[in-house]
C-alpha cells in the first residue's frame, strides 16, 4: 500500500519519474543494474534482504545511484548503520509529499536531508560519543596502525604475512566502518584522536 501511494504521489511531480518498484532488498539491486535510478528511496525492515545490506550492496554495486532512507524507525544503531552503509538520507514515513520531493532532488544533487529527529540523535551521538573505533576488530587495528605509518597495501601485506586481496578488504571495512572515503582521511581521523598506534600493532 505505501508503495502504491508512493507511485501516485512521484507521478504527480512533473521533474519525478518512477520506474520501479520493488518488494524487498534484494529485488531493488536487480531493478538497479535494470533501470539505472538516479535515486532509491529505501525501506529498512523487509523480507529476503534488509535495507542495509541493499543499500551497501547499492552504493557498491552502482556508486552514482543515491539512497534515500524512508522508514517508520529511529534507533540510533539503524541510522549510524545506514549512513555507514552509503545512504545519502534518512527520513521518517510521516513527512510530507513536497519536502520528499525536495528530499529526492537534493539526493539527486549530492545533498543530505536528515528528519529533525535524526539529527538530534547525531547531535547527541558527537557530544557523547562512543569509542571511536570500538566497532574494528583486531586485525583491521592492526592494519589501520600500519596505513597510519604509511605503508601501502603491498607493505601491510607483507608485514601481517596476509594476501593482497585480504589487505584490501580490511582497509575496505575500516573506511566503511570510520565512515571516512579514503585512507588520508581515516588517518587524520586517528591523528585528530590522538590515539596510541603501538597499542593497535602487535607484530
Amino acid at each position: 500500500m505505501l508503495r502504491k501511494g508512493l507511485a501516485v504521489f512521484l507521478m504527480s511531480y512533473d521533474d519525478l519519474i518512477l520506474v520501479g518498484e520493488a518488494a524487498n532488498g534484494k529485488d531493488s539491486l536487480a531493478l538497479c543494474a535494470d533501470k539505472q535510478p538516479d535515486v532509491v528511496l529505501m525501506d529498512l525492515m523487509m523480507p529476503i534482504m534488509d535495507g542495509i545490506t541493499a543499500t551497501r550492496l547499492i552504493r557498491h554495486d552502482f556508486p552514482n545511484i543515491q539512497v534515500i532512507i524512508l522508514t517508520s524507525f529511529g534507533e540510533e544503531r539503524l541510522i549510524k548503520d545506514v549512513l555507514f552503509a552509503g545512504a545519502i538520507s534518512y527520513v521518517f514515513k510521516k513527512i510530507s509529499a513536497d519536502d520528499l520531493a525536495q528530499a529526492i532532488r537534493a539526493a539527486h544533487d549530492g545533498i543530505s536531508t536528515f528528519a529533525p529527529e535524526v539529527t538530534e540523535i547525531l547531535i547527541r551521538s558527537i557530544r557523547e560519543p562512543h569509542p571511536l573505533f570500538e566497532d574494528l576488530t583486531p586485525r583491521e587495528s592492526e592494519v589501520l596502525s600500519l596505513m597510519v605509518k604509511g605503508m601501502v597495501n603491498n607493505d601491510i601485506a607483507d608485514t601481517l604475512v596476509i594476501s593482497r586481496a585480504t589487505t584490501k578488504n580490511h582497509v575496505s571495512r575500516i573506511l566503511t566502518k570510520l565512515g571516512v572515503a579514503n585512507r588520508l582521511e581515516a588517518i587524520v581521523l586517528v591523528l585528530e584522536h590522538n590515539l596510541k598506534l603501538e597499542a593497535f600493532y602487535v607484530p
